[in-house]
């Protein structure tokens, strides 16, 4: 069959034949319809990711996908190493696999678990948001930022959800799913407005899917909008670093404020927790988008592209989806 092969870490995926998936331990063979070409799925095959060590050469990249039974049920399922989703058939194990209902295409099945799974984590476990909550999402206008967004305005009723993000357009489209204010990074004072934004009505929480200088600068203004002597306490959540993987932190500004940091990953997320957002969150997610109150902007290519796709970067906001 043809598959995506990665034979080299480092290295794009090159279109070329793999052996057949072989039905055993339960699992049976399924046709891929498609599978989303997520930071995660890049970032295994680079060799450096913390989970790599579990993966050997050669191997099929595409972490999760939707696959379709000979009877035409189709599930939203992982994938099982080396068969990975970014291939003509892989296979379905039957635990963990999640039926899709009739009113979601593969395309959008395939690119909604991940950003969106992710999303669920940070509000529920990492910033424990509740009804009425003050939001702040650092990195909003990027594929999982917009879903976090969404998610928090909608499924976990925040009082106010504020945006920040390099996008002007896609921050104007935020404003219409569920942002009540935003702040164009490199157009408007980040210091300024997240110093008064929090001294107006303090941030319960922030979801940090930059870190690098806009971190930097967003936890220092956090720190200037009130002194010692007041106390909120403000879960920093920390997912991504598309700003830099670095920063400097003063000490004292975590001694003398109520911000609480964490961070949501592979590693960080106990398992029996990341099962419950699997069975909890996926039900929702798939919901809300067949009856249209979640958004994500997807674009189809085919699995033969996969090498020049690999090092494309895809439009702000948009998660590309390969289709054999």
């Amino acid at each position: 069959m043809k598959a995506a092969v990665v034979d080299e870490w480092g290295r794009p995926p090159v279109y070329t034949d793999f052996p057949e998936p072989q039905p055993r331990d339960g699992a049976i063979v399924a046709a891929v319809e498609a599978s989303a070409l997520t930071n995660l799925t890049r970032g295994l095959v680079t060799g450096a990711h913390y989970a790599s060590k579990e993966i050997e050469l050669p191997t099929v990249p595409g972490v999760d996908g939707v696959v379709r039974l000979p009877d035409g049920r189709r599930f939203y399922t992982g994938a099982l190493a080396p068969h990975g989703m970014m291939a003509q058939r892989t296979l379905l194990s039957q635990h963990g696999a999640f039926e899709l209902p009739d009113g979601i295409d593969s395309v959008t099945a395939a690119a909604i678990p991940n950003p969106g799974v992710s999303a669920w984590l940070a509000l529920e476990l990492g910033a424990a948001v509740r009804a009425g909550d003050h939001v702040l999402v650092l990195g909003a206008t990027g594929v999982t930022g917009s879903m976090a967004v969404q998610l928090a305005s909608s499924l976990f009723d925040a009082g106010r959800v504020v945006v920040a993000g390099r996008d002007t357009t896609r921050l104007d489209w935020l404003r219409t799913v569920g942002a009540d204010d935003a702040i164009a990074l490199g157009h408007d004072d980040l210091d300024a407005r997240v110093t008064a934004l929090h001294a107006e009505r303090p941030f319960d929480a922030v979801l940090d899917y930059l870190w690098g200088e806009p971190a930097e600068r967003t936890l220092s203004a956090l720190a200037a909008s009130h002194s010692a002597a007041y106390y909120h306490r403000t879960r920093w959540v920390q997912i991504g670093s598309m700003a830099g993987p670095t920063m400097s932190l003063q000490a004292g500004l975590l001694r003398g404020t109520g911000i609480v940091m964490s961070g949501i990953g592979l590693g960080s997320v106990p398992p029996d927790d990341m099962a419950r957002a699997r069975t909890e969150a996926l039900p929702q997610l798939f919901d809300m988008v067949a009856d249209g109150r979640l958004h994500l902007r997807t674009q189809a290519r085919p699995l033969a592209d996969v090498e020049h796709v690999w090092t494309t970067v895809e439009p702000s906001g948009t998660r590309v989806v390969l289709v054999p």
